[in-house]
């Protein structure tokens, strides 16, 4: 396991760190050595530029230039069967290159064959669309604009799919703390209450896994409760577990394992 490094300012800090660790690259092979692959991207390169081309993890990755995106893959679809666009995203290499790389996984279900078609672009660059060619573009090109800030061409909506319209970076950047930046810790804050309101209520938890025990006003544990917004700083009453009763009446579901199903017994 590789030594923890503090995270304080990441942002101020150089680009490999433990948290912008690169695992190794799994070995790769010639595409000679697979007939399938080997036509296909002799049908590739009939047509477009290859930068480079290989087998790995049993399925072909082929780089190409960003400006053959839609060209490439309009090929692999209508004339090598591969008919199916089941991801497409993008991978931060800003500080160690200054490119994003774009890659799009394609599959062939007659030949039951995967290629990952790989491109880079500049911060600044936008792609072309794919959503003519498959539905399933759509909202992953959505996502990559949203969570990378990569600007996709002709999309039929351009726009922010998981963040408000109105949020400020780029979650899914290296450079974006795990946490969120001053403008996430504020941002409901100041959308429902006001800048005003900032001392009163305080910023927000962003993060999901932390439970402060001694938070009446966020959270109670099950036989510790207490009013809202009790002082337990110096101790916590117990509370006798208490079950709601209907008329003697229990419900109490199991689990048949042999059956699957869900039993109601009564009267227990």
């Amino acid at each position: 396991m590789r030594a923890y490094t503090p995270k304080d300012n990441v942002q101020a800090k150089p680009y490999y760190t433990d948290r912008f660790w690169v695992a190794p690259q799994v070995a790769k092979h010639d595409v000679s050595s697979d007939d399938v692959f080997t036509h296909d991207l002799e049908a590739i390169k009939a047509k477009f530029d290859v930068l480079d081309a290989y087998i790995q993890v049993d399925q072909m990755v082929v780089i190409i230039k960003a400006a053959d995106n839609f060209g490439v893959i309009e090929l692999m679809k209508n004339e090598l069967e591969y008919n199916q666009l089941s991801e497409l995203s993008a991978i931060d290499w800003l500080a160690a290159e200054g490119k994003f790389e774009i890659f799009y996984q394609m599959l062939s279900m007659s030949k039951r064959k995967r290629v990952r078609v790989k491109c880079k672009i500049d911060e600044k660059e936008s792609i072309q669309s794919l959503s003519s060619l498959f539905r399933s573009a759509d909202w992953s090109e959505r996502e990559m604009y949203d969570m990378f800030g990569v600007v996709v061409n002709n999309h039929p909506f351009m726009k922010r799919i998981l963040m408000p319209d109105d949020w400020e970076g780029f979650p899914l950047r290296k450079t974006y703390p795990l946490q969120g930046d001053e403008f996430a810790a504020w941002y409901e804050v100041d959308k429902i209450f006001g800048k005003e309101a900032r001392e009163i209520i305080g910023p927000e938890n962003r993060d999901p896994a932390r439970i402060d025990r001694y938070d009446t006003e966020r959270f109670a544990r099950l036989g510790h409760e207490v009013p809202r917004g009790t002082d337990i700083t110096n101790g916590e009453p117990d509370t006798p577990l208490v079950y709601q009763e209907a008329e003697g009446v229990f419900l109490i579901e199991k689990f048949d394992a042999e059956k699957s199903v869900v039993i109601s017994d009564r009267d227990r």
